[in-house]
């Protein structure tokens, strides 16, 4: 089986060839790193002590939900080396400047030939992957090893899960490979069942992003507050996707047509759009500033703050009076709320959610946020930026569901505890 899975994969990355060279070309993406997406570990790494613990967290919010799990988990095991991989370059960047750049590297191709160069350089005594990475050689090898596995933060999206059903003959197998699941909620587990893992291996431990804490470093937030003037209100506009911005700036221009004080903080999810956003600010004509080229000594009156930079719009929430999250707009399912809510902001987003149905779940029942589609998204920042009680209300309700579910990060860490004991052997 794979063998085969590994022929097939091979085969998609020849055909996908030209694609891939496009998308370096042209945007830059995939170019850094190549060498250690193929398998060679690079120099930091080749004398990792045997016995880490490598953690794989694929972008940077996984980065920020696995963060403080791993300082836990070095407090707790102090002789113990951690080192990180991600699967982006904005999460490795993240990953590198939060845990430092020696413990950090770029995850391998899943062909048995790189993910093997790293296992035998690693010998990690514990992989640790989160929300749920299913990558087949990885996991068959690491238990060839004798590695323990675990994902954390696990869960089976709407989208993945009708797939994982389809072909659960080939992912019944790749489950076996790993020791423990730690979900985020009682349906994960539940369909985590349904696509072939043994019960006894499945834990609900909560979900790590309630855990997230604004990074310390980061000054921003402060800088900006005392930038805008007093009284302007403030809306963080934070992982918005193709085809948002557009919807977005359109309400902004009517909010602006009865609070000409607002002040939004725009964040696309993907770097290499932060040129085309900009441009779409400047030709609506919307008085426009840039992160990458804003002095903290200057003001802010009205208008947008493009936040072209990576790693701070968690902390910029911090400031928001009212909070979109983007990627609900378009229906590229929503991205996470819970770093808003952590500070009280009013949320709101789109009607496509479905990444984190849960949790949106939790905030509708709460009376904790506002959904809204592309044609009454302004109604619904004026009506909360025009009562001062609501708004307050709606995110002081946000703020208490946040700390009410926090926890998970504990939770993780004493489910994995069994696995890292002294003499620990697969399975026992």
């Amino acid at each position: 089986m794979y063998v085969l899975y590994s022929l097939l994969l091979a085969c998609a990355a020849i055909l996908s060839l030209p694609w891939w060279l496009v998308q370096t070309l042209r945007l830059g993406k995939y170019r850094v790193g190549l060498s250690e997406r193929l398998g060679f570990v690079p120099a930091r790494l080749r004398n990792a002590k045997p016995g880490s613990i490598w953690v794989h967290a694929v972008s940077v919010g996984e980065v920020l939900a696995v963060s403080r799990l791993i300082t836990e988990l070095k407090d707790a095991y102090p002789a113990t080396q951690i080192l990180v991989s991600t699967t982006t370059a904005t999460g490795q960047r993240l990953a590198r400047e939060r845990l430092g750049e020696t413990q950090c590297f770029l995850m391998p191709l899943d062909l048995g030939f790189a993910v093997r160069a790293y296992l035998n350089a690693l010998k990690p005594r514990l992989l640790l992957l989160a929300e749920t990475e299913l990558w087949p050689n990885l996991l068959h090898l690491a238990r060839k090893q004798g590695t323990a596995v675990a994902i954390v933060n696990a869960r089976i999206s709407d989208r993945s899960f009708p797939r994982y059903r389809r072909f659960g003959w080939f992912f019944r197998p790749v489950l076996a490979n790993v020791d423990l699941f730690l979900t985020q909620t009682a349906g994960d587990a539940e369909r985590l069942r349904q696509i072939g893992a043994a019960s006894e291996r499945i834990q609900v431990s909560g979900n790590l992003k309630f855990d997230i804490r604004p990074h310390p470093s980061s000054r921003l937030a402060e800088a900006l507050r005392a930038a805008i003037a007093g009284g302007s209100p403030i809306m963080v506009f934070g992982s918005t996707a193709e085809g948002e911005e557009e919807i977005v700036l359109e309400a902004f221009q009517q909010v602006r047509k009865k609070v000409p004080a607002a002040v939004m903080v725009l964040a696309p999810r993907h770097p290499e759009r932060f040129d085309k956003v900009a441009n779409l600010i400047v030709a609506r004509g919307i008085p426009l500033v840039r992160r990458s080229a804003w002095s903290s000594t200057g003001t802010l009156n009205s208008g947008v703050f493009l936040l072209d930079s990576v790693g701070e719009l968690a902390s910029v929430y911090g400031i928001a009076d009212v909070a979109f999250v983007g990627g609900s707009l378009v229906p590229v399912g929503g991205h996470n709320i819970l770093e808003p809510a952590q500070f009280g902001a009013a949320l709101v987003v789109g009607p496509h959610t479905f990444n984190f149905r849960e949790i949106i779940s939790i905030f509708e029942k709460g009376d904790a946020i506002r959904i809204a589609n592309a044609h009454d998204l302004a109604g619904s920042l004026l009506g909360l930026l025009g009562d001062t009680e609501d708004r307050r209300r709606v995110g002081q309700r946000g703020k208490a569901l946040f700390e009410q579910y926090a926890g998970a990060t504990q939770r993780t860490l004493q489910a994995l505890r069994p696995l890292l004991a002294p003499g620990k052997a697969r399975g026992q």
